[in-house]
């Protein structure tokens, strides 16, 4: 089972450029200074957020409420990632929302600029809602864990970081993976507790190419 396969909802070449699409307009007209997000622009003006098409104007596939992650690249290098964890709203809205986040909130990297908009890929993951992991000890978690298949949620108190199933590409020992994402989470890599929380989903990756 590949992670697209298990995740509910079914996309079709039609609604995967539609999506694509809405990221890349959402992006657009931020930087045009049009109101189509919640973002702060390059010159420091708030932007509210008002979504470029209808949800009602779109298929009902794009309607469900999902959450996604959007990830932006120039020339294969890491340029924005940014998504939601919870599905709130219409998954159209989320795209639109989370890519507007990626371009210009992503606090690794400075606001997307005009010069740059040409440049980027635009790779979309749909997930599938978390469920949580159990397990005694780390060696138990470890064994759970399918390498290139799930995505992890690791919480600790009021810490919390994910990794995509995307990572797996880069990071294909699950110790590593674990490791890692504990980091992220702002924890020793080689950190252990009795309260420690491990939630998995998988995720449908969306690209122009496939």
């Amino acid at each position: 089972m590949s992670s697209s396969e298990s995740v509910v909802v079914e996309i079709s070449d039609e609604e995967r450029h539609l999506l694509l699409d809405v990221a890349e307009a959402s992006i657009d007209q931020t930087l045009r200074g049009e109101p189509s997000g919640d973002a702060r622009r390059n010159d420091g003006r708030r932007a509210e957020f008002r979504f470029p098409l209808s949800s009602e104007d779109v298929p009902p596939a794009l309607r469900d409420r999902l959450a996604t992650f959007v990830t932006l690249r120039i020339g294969g290098d890491l340029r924005g990632c940014m998504g939601s964890l919870e599905a709130i709203e219409p998954l159209v809205e989320n795209v639109a929302r989370n890519a507007i986040a990626a371009a210009f909130r992503d606090p690794r990297f400075s606001p997307l600029t005009s010069a740059e908009f040409d440049l980027i890929d635009i790779h979309l993951s749909i997930l599938s809602r978390p469920e949580p992991i159990e397990f005694a000890d780390e060696s138990e978690l470890l064994s759970r864990v399918r390498p290139g298949i799930d995505g992890l949620i690791l919480i600790e108190g009021d810490r919390r970081g994910t990794l995509l199933p995307a990572v797996w590409e880069q990071l294909s020992d699950p110790c590593e993976f674990v490791s890692t994402l504990k980091r992220k989470a702002g924890l020793a890599s080689d950190h252990w507790s009795d309260t420690l929380r491990v939630l998995r989903y998988t995720a449908r990756s969306l690209a122009r190419e496939q």
